[in-house]
């Protein structure tokens, strides 16, 4: 039996999926539908929005027979047809964290076949109640110039006011109460007492330089490069004991918490020692070669590679008491492809979303690494590249997971991966 949009069914969540779904099987036999603003075990009415030739997508819009997880959203726009930031505000903070962690162990088990327990550990900073913790907000622009937040799976976008999850000095700023004319986005940055706006579109120009904020930037076409209107183009943010400069179109943890929190659980992954040689690869605005450095000291050398080049920037300027860290700006790839890099023991990578790039794969199968610290943002790629390691002889070692983005489906992983059962096995290594 199909399903076609706007139908209503009944049925019972199952198990969680990927991306803030949970699974249902009908009772009637037909294709699986992936549910939101569902829990596991509950008995749900749903609308149809999406149909495929092998599943279809619906919204509970009835729970008829309720978890006892289930919790008042704390936002009223957490709904169906609502905005599509938060996919699991109707769930108690531990209750997200148990989901989180099913959906890393469902990863491990279908794409790296390992059967794994993950505890989702809380991130400290933010408001109670996981709210308040959100230090980047990109607004879509509406033609009436309304800034809000898109529905799910959506170019609509809805008119949220001041969003919960967001950072109390963003939504200080008001941009959701403001009207933006011919601008396409609006995003802010809060760092360590200081804010930037960046603003898009034909409308991008100097009518938008008295923003409340202390730095006001614009942005040319899609991606394109920013100009400052007013105070500077990078923010700073503290972690780690230290501030660190990054600039505002750069990557940084959105958490205010999660900076800390990774890099310490980076340097439990890769015990760094007196004269490593240590692999920062995507390495950013360099925070982990930056806490890295210390410790293996002046007889040992932190190398990052990063391909953005404000990012580069801000790396060279935080490394800068660091003799012996260096960053090369260029693709991850092609610079480990290309060789040249120094020896290393030790290799952390944070990439984006898609992984790691292939010829990262083959560079640590033919190195002479030991201990490799993964960090990633996606449960899916996350496993699938430790499926490919372990398959070429990595033992998976740790791995932990972290509660950074409240209320959504997204976490925070950081694998820890060593080689020593692979060179056990190479007859060169004895």
């Amino acid at each position: 039996m199909g399903y076609e949009v706007g139908q209503l069914a009944e049925v019972t969540a199952a198990e969680v999926a990927h991306g803030g779904w949970c699974v249902a099987r009908p009772d009637h036999g037909g294709p699986v539908i992936f549910v939101r603003h569902a829990l596991p075990g509950e008995r749900v009415l749903v609308r149809i929005t999406e149909v495929t030739t092998r599943f279809a997508r619906a919204d509970a819009i009835k729970i008829m027979d309720a978890s006892p997880d289930r919790v008042d959203p704390p936002c009223p726009h957490a709904r169906p047809g609502g905005c599509g930031g938060c996919d699991w505000q109707h769930a108690g903070l531990p209750a997200q964290r148990a989901l989180k962690a099913a959906v890393i162990g469902q990863q491990l088990r279908r794409l790296a076949g390992l059967d794994r327990a993950v505890t989702v550990e809380p991130v400290p900073g933010g408001a109670p109640a996981g709210l308040g913790w959100r230090t980047r907000m990109q607004f879509a622009v509406r033609p009436d110039g309304v800034a809000g937040l898109r529905a799910h799976r959506s170019h609509d976008v809805v008119d949220v006011g001041d969003c919960p999850i967001a950072h109390p000095d963003i939504n200080a700023l008001g941009l959701t109460r403001s009207r933006w004319p011919d601008v396409s986005s609006v995003e802010a940055i809060a760092g360590d007492g200081s804010r930037a706006v960046i603003v898009a579109g034909r409308g991008a120009d100097g009518r938008y330089g008295d923003v409340a904020a202390e730095a006001v930037l614009t942005r040319s076409g899609r991606g394109g490069g920013l100009t400052a209107l007013r105070g500077r183009g990078y923010l700073s943010q503290r972690a780690a004991g230290r501030q660190w400069r990054v600039s505002a179109g750069a990557f940084w943890q959105v958490h205010p918490g999660a900076a800390d929190t990774l890099a310490e659980a980076v340097l439990a992954a890769l015990r760094p020692r007196a004269a490593d040689v240590v692999l920062d690869l995507y390495c950013g605005a360099g925070l982990f070669a930056g806490v890295l450095a210390p410790l293996v000291g002046p007889d040992g050398a932190v190398v990052g590679v990063e391909s953005d080049a404000a990012a580069v920037r801000d790396a060279k300027h935080n490394l800068r008491a660091h003799r012996w860290a260096r960053v090369h700006r260029g693709d991850v790839a092609k610079v480990v492809s290309r060789g040249g890099l120094p020896p290393a023991r030790l290799v952390v990578a944070d990439p984006p979303r898609t992984g790691l790039a292939r010829e990262v794969i083959a560079y640590l199968d033919t190195s002479a690494v030991e201990r490799f610290a993964y960090v990633s943002c996606d449960p899916a790629t996350l496993a699938r590249d430790i499926g490919l390691l372990v398959a070429r002889g990595w033992t998976l070692a740790d791995l932990r997971a972290f509660d950074a983005f409240p209320m959504t489906h997204h976490v925070e992983c950081v694998a820890t991966l060593t080689s020593s059962s692979r060179k056990a096995q190479c007859p060169e290594s004895r």
